[in-house]
Formats: structure tokens, C-alpha cells, sequence
């Protein structure tokens, strides 16, 4: 049978201790931002990942973007690592060759047209879904 050790305790209780704070706050945070998002929601009609919060009028290309890892990089009104969809949108005229060439950019990942932070390949992605997403990113122009 081991000891009772008060220094040993001292430390767990310590470790303990920093934990439950750090949850407390981690998850007071979350609290606030799931709120803020709600009344997004309800203002603009999108989700917290800039997606149209109504899924069963959502087009193929946008769900397809919705559950792919595209929102890790772009949103549809704010640039974070790569442009909003809107400036991709009004950046490109919607013809056969553009949506053509945005498709393999998403497969085959790209750089240069934004910037110096390229774009992960999605080699997985067929074309036919690619062209689907480009479609929605396209029906996104604003000007």
C-alpha cells in the first residue's frame, strides 16, 4: 500500500484545478458564439459556416461544398486563407471554359491567382462534382 503523499496531492489537486478553468472558459466562449451565430442565422439566412442555413433548397454544388473540407479555407462573403466565393464569383464570367478550368483547380489545387498560398488538390473529387461546386460558387456574383 502506498503513502499518502500531501505534496503529490497538492499537485493533482493544482492539475485538476487548471483543467475545470480552462474548460469553464473554453466553454463560456462557445456559449457566446453559438448565440451570436443563432441571431445570424435568423438575420441573414446562413449557418456559421456562410452556408444557406435552408438545406433542402441547397443545390448539389452547394452541398457538396458544405460537407467537403472547402469551408476550412473559404467562406461565402470573407476571405480566410483563400478568397470568399463571392470574389471568386465576380472574379470569372460563368462560361464552359472557366467553370472547366475553376473544376481543375479544385482537383488538381493551384496558386498564383490569389496569392502565394496555394490551394490544396482534391484529387479525390470527380469533375462532374467539381463543376457542381463551381456552378454555385459562379451563381454567387454580386456585380
Amino acid at each position: 500500500m502506498t503513502n499518502f503523499n500531501p505534496e503529490n496531492m497538492k499537485k493533482i489537486l493544482c492539475v485538476f484545478g487548471a483543467c475545470a478553468i480552462i474548460l469553464a472558459c473554453n466553454n463560456s466562449e462557445n456559449l457566446g458564439s453559438t448565440q451570436d451565430d443563432s441571431a445570424l442565422v435568423k438575420q441573414t439566412g446562413l449557418d456559421s459556416l456562410g452556408m444557406s442555413s435552408t438545406t433542402s433548397t441547397q443545390t448539389k454544388g452547394e452541398q457538396l461544398i458544405a460537407s467537403s473540407d472547402c469551408l476550412t479555407c473559404h467562406k461565402v462573403e470573407s476571405k480566410i486563407v483563400g478568397p470568399s466565393y463571392i470574389e471568386v464569383a465576380n472574379k470569372y464570367e460563368e462560361s464552359d471554359q472557366n467553370i472547366e478550368m475553376l473544376a481543375g483547380k479544385i482537383i488538381d489545387g493551384g496558386s498564383g491567382s490569389w496569392g502565394e498560398i496555394p490551394m490544396a488538390p482534391h484529387p479525390a473529387l470527380s469533375v462532374d462534382d467539381a463543376k457542381e461546386m463551381v456552378k454555385y460558387l459562379l451563381s454567387l456574383k454580386t456585380n
